[in-house]
């Protein structure tokens, strides 16, 4: 499918015949001026007119692009060309107005999943760091197609395409995020770590990560679906980022879910503890260059043994925590924040005290 465009080459060529970048800037003639402003908004209109060509094919049926000669493959390339075109922000809200937005979320539900997977991968485009398309996304009750297909597409790049497009749309979006939650998308969450899918685990691991800290009362949930032994699994695994974001989990629930802390049983602490070891041996044996890198599983399963155990790990004593050269980890605040009510309430009791008692001074 041809993609027609500005003349570039045009353009190019009239950058550099006007600036080497070494004298200084020259007024231009009335003609340049004109010849300049005509080609740039020459641009602008092409990309309008190519976004409107492309909602007309995606609004066409598809016998009816079959029988024009119209293969999947072609709409992959369209569907490429668009994503490019919404990146703009101001291009991606553009497309609902000439009537694209609608066309685009019925593609999730194409007869083929490479165009499933495209059109996702779209939308994660059209309304990433976007709040007016997010609106325009839930409004069009475009949530729907990619929870269907996240959950049980029987193509796992489709469901790893639908998982990041939700990443991108509950980003900053409380509708969003409350729909993904009543739709019970947990239970999905949990099947995705189970894959053997590296970027759909990444994917799962990553939105996990975000909806904890928007909603820390969550980790009773992922504690009772049986998160933890899934996690630990994971955080064994060789890839560095799966490992470190499996971690990162665990610390949010150890910190967030006491119930869940007093409810463990031995033989769960056990099997975390011989992770963290195992952990731990392997930074102590990696080269200066490989601990740089490894930086925040240092600290990660620092943090994790601290909270679990109630004692510093052996990194530190090793001298593999902080290394020459590095910041010294944060305070460790988050303790306060997790200690004993009884204790919490005589602190707040004693406090309020000492107010009351402070002399009342209304004048001379």
């Amino acid at each position: 499918m041809a993609k027609p465009g500005p003349d570039w080459d045009g353009l190019l060529k009239w950058s550099l015949s006007h600036s080497d970048g070494t004298g200084t800037n020259r007024n231009l003639s009335e003609e340049d001026k004109k010849w300049f402003m005509e080609a740039m908004q020459a641009q602008t209109v092409d990309v309008v007119k190519r976004m409107k060509e492309i909602t007309l094919v995606m609004q066409t049926p598809e016998d009816v692009l079959d029988s024009q000669g119209v293969t999947p493959a072609d709409i992959e390339d369209m569907l490429d060309e668009l994503q490019e075109h919404v990146e703009s922000i101001d291009m991606a809200n553009d497309l609902h107005s000439i009537g694209g937005l609608v066309p685009l979320l019925g593609y999730l539900k194409n007869s083929h999943a490479n165009i499933r997977a495209k059109a996702a991968e779209v939308v994660s485009t059209i309304v990433q760091n976007n709040p007016r398309s997010q609106q325009l996304v839930m409004e069009a009750n475009g949530l729907e197609p990619l929870l269907s297909n996240f959950a049980s597409d029987p193509d796992v790049t489709v469901r790893a395409k639908a998982l990041g497009a939700i990443s991108s749309l509950v980003r900053h979006n409380k509708p969003a995020v409350t729909a993904f939650r009543l739709a019970n998308s947990y239970t999905g969450l949990k099947d995705a770590l189970n894959s053997d899918n590296v970027r759909f685990q990444r994917k799962a691991l990553h939105v996990i990560h975000y909806l904890l800290k928007e909603n820390t009362s969550d980790c009773t949930t992922l504690n009772e679906l049986g998160f933890p032994r899934i996690l630990v699994h994971l955080a064994a695994s060789d890839d560095g980022d799966i490992r470190e974001a499996a971690l990162g989990v665990l610390l949010e629930l150890a910190q967030h879910d006491v119930d869940a802390k007093v409810g463990r049983s031995a033989e769960e602490d056990e099997k975390l503890k011989t992770l963290l070891e195992e952990r731990i041996n392997g930074i102590s044996l990696m080269s200066p260059e490989d601990l740089g890198a490894a930086k925040e599983e240092r600290l990660l399963l620092d943090a994790l043994w601290k909270t679990y155990f109630n004692e510093p790990s052996s990194l530190r004593e090793k001298g593999l925590l902080v290394l020459p050269g590095e910041d010294a980890p944060p305070p460790d605040v988050a303790s306060q924040q997790f200690e004993p009510p009884l204790r919490a309430w005589a602190a707040n009791k004693n406090t309020t005290s000492e107010k009351k008692q402070a002399p009342l001074l209304l004048g001379p």
